[in-house]
């Protein structure tokens, strides 16, 4: 199995190092969360690795399964296999989601056979619905203008069917739960564990241990000052909700 490899990686934005010497591993088929302090570059994380320009890379690597990540533009490590779920998801009139989702898989598959003539109609309308079944979504919203109108429910479940229909190797759900009630949480999660498989590794960054009560990480970070300084198990999330992170302080590295 794949995994993404990030070592050493420190990044700067606007000239402010964020990430300093960051270490992490998200080998397939496992879920890994990060918590930490507003401001300690969870986010920061996130862009970086589908690589956002507004971020500089000043040391380190990332690779999956060997392929340098850093090297390639946001695109490339689409096609790889990396998929980032936003935090805010951008409206995009005048493209439906199914016309968004049909190029999205087209161009994943000639960047595989650059020979191939893209997905039949047929053949993208028979997965789009059968992925839509499965994650519980209205039909409908595939004839929708992406995010356009939509709740904050609406957009995240249209981030997690994007998901659902590249099947990429890792997934990065920056804050997926934000901006979420109850309900849409436990419906958006719900749709996350349906497509948890040995094939895909999950990276959530999160400030609440609620989510993860409902997608049982195998593994716990904390982030903070840009650096991974303790890892442990769903506990360790736990004792966060509870304590906060004030007990962190001196922490370096250690394993909960």
């Amino acid at each position: 199995m794949a995994s993404l490899k990030i070592e050493n990686l420190s990044v700067n934005a606007e000239d402010q190092p964020i990430l300093k010497g960051l270490n992490l591993e998200i080998p397939q088929g496992e879920v890994h969360a990060i918590m930490g302090p507003n401001g300690t570059g969870k986010s920061t994380l996130a862009y970086t690795l589908m690589g956002h320009p507004r971020y500089i890379i000043t040391s380190g690597s990332v690779t999956l399964n060997g392929t340098d990540l850093l090297a390639l533009p946001p695109e490339e490590r689409s096609k790889q296999g990396v998929f980032l779920a936003f935090q805010y998801p951008v409206a995009v009139p005048g493209v439906t989601v199914a016309n968004f989702l049909r190029t999205a898989i087209n161009a994943h598959r000639k960047s595989k056979e650059p020979g191939d003539k893209g997905i039949s109609i047929l053949e993208f309308r028979n997965l789009l619905i059968g992925k839509m079944k499965l994650l519980q979504m209205d039909p409908s919203m595939a004839g929708r203008y992406l995010n356009e109108g939509f709740s904050g429910g609406e957009k995240k479940r249209v981030e997690i069917l994007q998901m659902a229909m590249l099947e990429p190797r890792i997934a990065i759900l920056d804050e997926t739960d934000s901006g979420l009630d109850i309900d849409a949480l436990r419906i958006v999660s719900e749709g996350i564990n349906t497509l948890k498989n040995d094939s895909l590794g999950i990276l959530i960054i999160t400030h609440y241990r609620r989510i993860l009560d409902y997608l049982k990480p195998d593994v716990v970070h904390v982030m903070v000052d840009g650096r991974i300084i303790m890892t442990g198990g769903p506990g360790l999330a736990n004792r966060i909700e509870k304590e906060g992170y004030e007990w962190l302080k001196g922490s370096e590295s250690k394993a909960a």
